[in-house]
């Protein structure tokens, strides 16, 4: 666990975080999840069944008391779900929501150099798939990048953290990572999307010896 100001952050692996504040709690992109969850709020990056599959969204949802923000291509995954949350947002980059205590932008999230077959990237800009900025009551504000590459949007957030893929293949590997987080200037790093499909703890630790802004390797919960 890491802790900032009013926030505390848990990794629950891979792009996987919950989120603390106050008494209310924020999951992200549960995957694998070894126990429950339960979260007042979730927020879902895109649709892939490693950021959005029924069976760990049902280990995070109240039922009739969870609210949901995803995108519109996590509707039939959401449709699955046994546990049925209090309510479904869908958003596209830009768009802002307020969850209790938490404040949530949706940004963009994409490939730049990163290919499932030629011409056609693992994440395309064109499905509008999502990374999130989260702000606390306490100021603290978190970028969750989603699965992305260096992209422009990232230049100067400036959040107090950044939560960054390191493993590469269908995000940025952690050279690129060092180069997106010099861009993104947060004042702590934290290494995810490793050591569930792909890349390991040493993309983590590479990442950590390489970039210039303090890094924090969180231990799965």
């Amino acid at each position: 666990m890491y802790e900032k100001g009013d926030l505390k952050i848990t990794w629950l692996g891979h792009d996987g975080f919950k989120f603390e504040s106050g008494k209310e709690t924020l999951v992200i992109d549960p995957f694998k999840l070894s126990h429950d969850a339960k979260a007042d709020y979730l927020l879902l990056t895109h649709e892939h069944f490693d950021h959005s599959n029924a069976e760990d969204i049902g280990k995070v949802v109240k039922p009739g008391s969870t609210v949901v923000v995803a995108i519109p291509a996590c509707k039939e995954e959401l449709s699955k779900v046994k546990s049925k949350p209090k309510e479904i947002k869908y958003v596209k980059p830009g768009d802002k929501v307020k969850l209790g205590s938490f404040e949530v932008q949706a940004v963009p999230a994409y490939n730049t150099n990163k290919y499932a077959a030629p011409g056609r990237h693992f994440h395309p800009k064109e499905d509008q798939k999502v990374g999130y900025i989260i702000k606390t009551t306490g100021g603290i504000s978190v970028y969750h990048t989603g699965d992305s590459d260096f992209i422009p949007e990232m230049k100067g957030l400036k959040p107090d953290i950044a939560l960054v893929p390191v493993s590469g293949t269908y995000v940025m590997t952690s050279d690129e990572a060092v180069e997106a987080v010099a861009s993104i200037n947060p004042k702590v790093a934290i290494p995810m999307h490793y050591a569930s499909i792909v890349g390991t703890k040493d993309d983590a630790q590479r990442f950590k010896e390489k970039v210039k802004t303090e890094v924090v390797i969180l231990e799965k919960e």
